[in-house]
């Protein structure tokens, strides 16, 4: 049963730094041609739900994996 927590842990490790090697932000667009300011998107304002959504999944997986711990210690 060790055995089967220890590869939990493994995999959701793994997991966890592949989803934030491969998370980072794309390059900014150019600049349109003229050099208009234009916002970056329409109709303002932008509200960003990057940075509060990847804390959100880490703390779910976590959370999933200790019930599952715990149901397993059972």
């Amino acid at each position: 049963m060790k055995i089967q927590v220890k590869h939990i842990i493994t995999l959701a490790l793994i997991l966890g730094v592949s989803y934030l090697a491969t998370a980072g932000a794309p390059p900014p667009p150019p600049p349109p041609p003229g050099g208009g300011m234009t916002p970056p998107c329409w109709p303002p304002p932008c509200i960003p739900i990057d940075g509060g959504l990847s804390f959100l999944v880490a703390a779910a997986a976590i959370y999933g994996g200790k019930k599952l711990y715990d149901h397993q210690k059972k």
